[in-house]
């Protein structure tokens, strides 16, 4: 049995989640994809799978397997590319992430444009409010907010994003001024389920100190489509980043307050793995993707005003 082939059978059904399903995908019985994981575990002298009839979970040795197996096949795709010349049109499937709301409200609508541009390649989009490692999950180009860590990346910036302050017009007008941080204490917050009960702003004046802001929230919630709407609706103060709340703020169902307390912007990064640029799905995405993703950016940042 061809190893290459048996790679690329473990990988699908790691991704679909069944055997089952690599099978549809691949036009294959499951018995002949059992098969293929099998060869690999034989050679491998260890089980990659823990199989149940109806799902498939990574063991120790399979998550490291898979991780290999994904840089094999990324590898062996930027040699087929580079053997094709630059001319080779763009094909295959382009794997890319970003965070959810990002990745829903501005890249997508991007993406979709591609696929229509580029018939001959299919995408898969994964949403994820996580960091992501690239290169052993098989991403081709992910979308970051905040500082980059990894500099065995390259990064095109795209843009900025600020994280802000807001609440509904009707909610300030029936609650005590907001001024400086520290008046958060009187007000009713809508939290992030997955963020810490505190706000830290930049440093009050001859100071270098960033301010914290402690609170009991009044409503937490694990979505932010849901923090936006409470917010909203004038259940209370929330903090978002302010492409979430971009356009609530230009049609005045939300105001930005303490915009003078702000931290310093963060930039919006479009990454890639070192050497994917030469596969032309790839580069042909980015080339697509940046000037779009930049104009997106400009107009969201443009929308919210000057701080």
């Amino acid at each position: 049995m061809d190893r290459l082939d048996a790679m690329k059978v473990f990988v699908l059904a790691v991704d679909e989640g069944s055997l089952a399903a690599a099978g549809r995908k691949l036009g294959r019985s499951p018995a002949a994809v059992s098969r293929a994981i099998a060869f690999l575990e034989e050679r491998m002298g260890a089980e990659l799978l823990h199989r149940t009839t109806r799902s498939i979970k990574l063991s120790e040795e399979g998550e490291r397997y898979v991780a290999v197996c994904r840089r094999v096949l990324i590898e062996l795709e930027e040699a087929d590319d580079i053997a094709a010349g630059p001319r080779t049109a763009p094909r295959g499937l382009l794997t890319i992430t970003a965070p959810v709301v990002s990745g829903e409200m501005v890249l997508r609508p991007i993406l979709d444009a591609f696929l229509d541009a580029y018939p001959t390649v299919s995408a898969k989009l994964l949403l994820f409010d996580r960091a992501v490692s690239l290169i052993d999950e098989g991403v081709d180009v992910a979308l970051r907010i905040g500082p980059l860590a990894d500099s065995a990346m390259v990064a095109t910036r795209i843009g900025e994003v600020r994280r802000v302050v807001v609440a509904a017009p009707r909610y300030l007008n029936q609650h005590p001024r907001i001024e400086e941080p520290g008046d958060l204490a009187k007000h009713q917050v809508v939290a992030m389920a997955h963020l810490p009960n505190s706000w830290t702003f930049k440093p009050p004046k001859n100071s270098s100190a960033p301010r914290t802001v402690q609170f009991t929230p009044r409503l937490t919630v694990s979505s932010t489509y849901a923090a936006v709407a409470s917010a909203v609706a004038g259940r209370g103060v929330a903090r978002m980043y302010s492409y979430q709340v971009a356009e609530q703020v230009a049609r005045g169902e939300l105001e930005i307050v303490l915009a003078g307390d702000e931290d310093p912007e963060m930039p919006v990064h479009l990454i890639c793995p070192q050497g994917r640029l030469t596969v032309s799905k790839v580069r042909a995405f980015t080339d697509f993707a940046v000037p779009r993703l930049r104009k997106q950016f400009a107009l969201l940042k443009k929308s919210l005003g000057a701080r």
